[in-house]
């Protein structure tokens, strides 16, 4: 035997009642916190604008050599800006021929010390005797 008509009313408006209710305070607490943190992952030090956390270090380089042409150090030293910039090639901003290097080096593998050969001459120089 099926369901009630009221049984099945009753359990779709506890169906939408839930849809309304949504997100509970933590999840919607962790929500903003996590869109706050991500909303402003990068920010320069001089203007204080901020870049999306999947900004690239070539678009924070783009940044510093655009908006901040008078501060001449800056485009030698674009760190003062972003301090994720440490260590950034201005000739590879996108870190390919990095990452080229890389994967050969990588390829060929760690080089290991080469085994020492036992010395065969002195079991030659036996087996000659016999």
């Amino acid at each position: 035997m099926g369901k009630g008509s009221n049984v099945q009313k009753a359990q779709a408006a506890r169906e939408r009642n839930q849809k309304k209710i949504g997100k509970s305070d933590e999840e919607r607490r962790a929500a903003s916190a996590k869109a706050a943190k991500d909303g402003a992952a990068f920010v320069c030090k001089i203007c204080r604008q901020t870049f999306m956390c999947n900004a690239k270090p070539s678009l924070l380089y783009l940044h510093v050599t655009a908006k901040h042409p008078d501060k001449e150090p800056q485009a030698d030293t674009p760190w003062d800006c972003f301090d994720e910039l440490i260590g950034f090639d201005k000739n590879d901003p996108d870190g390919l021929k990095k990452e080229a290097a890389d994967k050969a080096a990588k390829a060929n593998g760690p080089t290991k010390p080469k085994k020492k050969r036992a010395e065969t001459t002195t079991l030659r120089v036996f087996l000659t005797l016999v």
